[in-house]
């Protein structure tokens, strides 16, 4: 199993190899363990991350293949350099570190695509006291710093973010609520012969319908009624209204994206399928554009399973696989709605472009950034 990040992450300085390791959790939204990090650097000068793809470490019979599965994932955009983090195994004393064998393969696997690995790392585990070290020097090494409490979980926290301690965990946030409710719904659903407005008025209806579900989640009022759940899954079926939600996704990291995100989440867990495909949809592109791949990927794996020929979903999903940045896809919420909200009576913030970049230069615990930094 793979997990694809874009950039987007909080911006902090992640030169310290054990600053680095213990934001990992930050990066990819989870407490990896048993698992191998790849993080590229962002071309031109190679000193902004890129791409951050993890995989879970494979067995010995393994390893080849899954180097050359990886590898190619960072040719796809460009990069100059790729970092490598181990996450598992116990390290003999006078030893290497464990793995030593599958880090020389992805080194190998990625010199062919012209990425040369200028730092690869590994620890025990992501927590404090843990032990890491690097494979290049047996003097390169230490014991991690509580995640929680370093620069890197501050501004995530601030910034609205969560570490899971697992996927599992993560993947959890997806589960519906009440199974009952999707049943009745689904079948009032189906009991739907056409949109419950006139042609006329269905998209003002419809935009009014999605505001009112943002005042109730302003309030706090708990998940949506029957009667409003059909509601909200009949207006997302219209492409105006579904690009006006598209358009909530920018500026990332700002209070209308993270209300927008809340939104479709819930939606989500409250929507039957084939409907909750288009709620997961919009909660793939959001958690896209501010730079969460791992979440994006599986609310988009959501609305495939939901509806497996949904056209956006499917673009999306391809794009997320192929590692290309947030900005790539700037424009669906641009042109959708330059503002993101008409309709939804949610305050507009000014637009900056997604994808903070992350200082990263690590190598042995000396700095070694190309270039100025940001």
């Amino acid at each position: 199993m793979t997990t694809a990040t874009p950039t987007g992450r909080p911006p902090v300085d992640l030169r310290s190899p054990a600053q680095l390791l213990a934001a990992l959790p930050y990066l990819i939204g989870f407490r990896p363990a048993n698992s191998v990090v790849l993080l590229g650097h962002r071309a031109p000068a190679g000193n902004r991350l890129g791409l951050v793809l993890r995989g879970d470490l494979p067995r010995r019979e393994d390893r080849a293949h899954q180097a050359r599965a990886l590898a190619p994932r960072f040719a796809l955009a460009p990069h100059t350099g790729v970092t490598l983090v181990v996450v598992g195994g116990r390290r003999r004393p006078g030893s290497p570190p464990p793995h030593a064998g599958f880090v020389e393969l992805l080194a190998e696997a990625l010199g062919e695509f012209g990425l040369p690995v200028p730092h690869a790392m590994w620890t025990a585990d992501i927590s404090e006291r843990a032990p890491w070290g690097c494979y290049a020097d047996p003097d390169c090494g230490g014991e991690l710093p509580d995640p929680r409490a370093t620069l890197t979980a501050a501004v995530a926290t601030g910034d609205g973010s969560v570490a899971f301690d697992s996927r599992d965990e993560l993947e959890e946030l997806l589960v519906p609520r009440s199974p009952e409710a999707l049943a009745r719904r689904a079948g009032s659903l189906a009991r739907l012969s056409s949109l419950p407005w006139p042609d006329a008025t269905s998209v003002s209806e419809a935009a009014s319908a999605i505001r009112a579900a943002f005042e109730r989640r302003l309030r706090g009022s708990g998940p949506p009624t029957d009667e409003e759940a059909v509601l909200l899954a009949s207006a997302l079926t219209l492409p105006e209204i579904r690009d006006m939600c598209l358009g909530m996704a920018v500026p990332p990291h700002t209070p209308v994206a993270r209300e927008a995100e809340r939104l479709w989440l819930t939606l989500v867990r409250e929507l039957p399928a084939p409907h909750r495909a288009e709620a997961a949809t919009l909660l793939g592109y959001t958690a896209f554009m501010r730079g969460d791949g791992t979440f994006a990927g599986m609310a988009l794996e959501n609305a495939l399973a939901a509806k497996p020929d949904h056209v956006l979903a499917g673009l999306l999903k391809t794009v997320l696989d192929r590692g290309m940045p947030p900005d790539q896809l700037l424009g669906l919420a641009l042109t959708a709605d330059p503002t993101g909200l008409s309709g939804f009576g949610l305050t507009p913030a000014d637009f900056d472009e997604p994808g903070v970049c992350l200082p990263l230069g690590v190598a042995c615990g000396r700095s070694e950034v190309p270039g100025d930094q940001p």
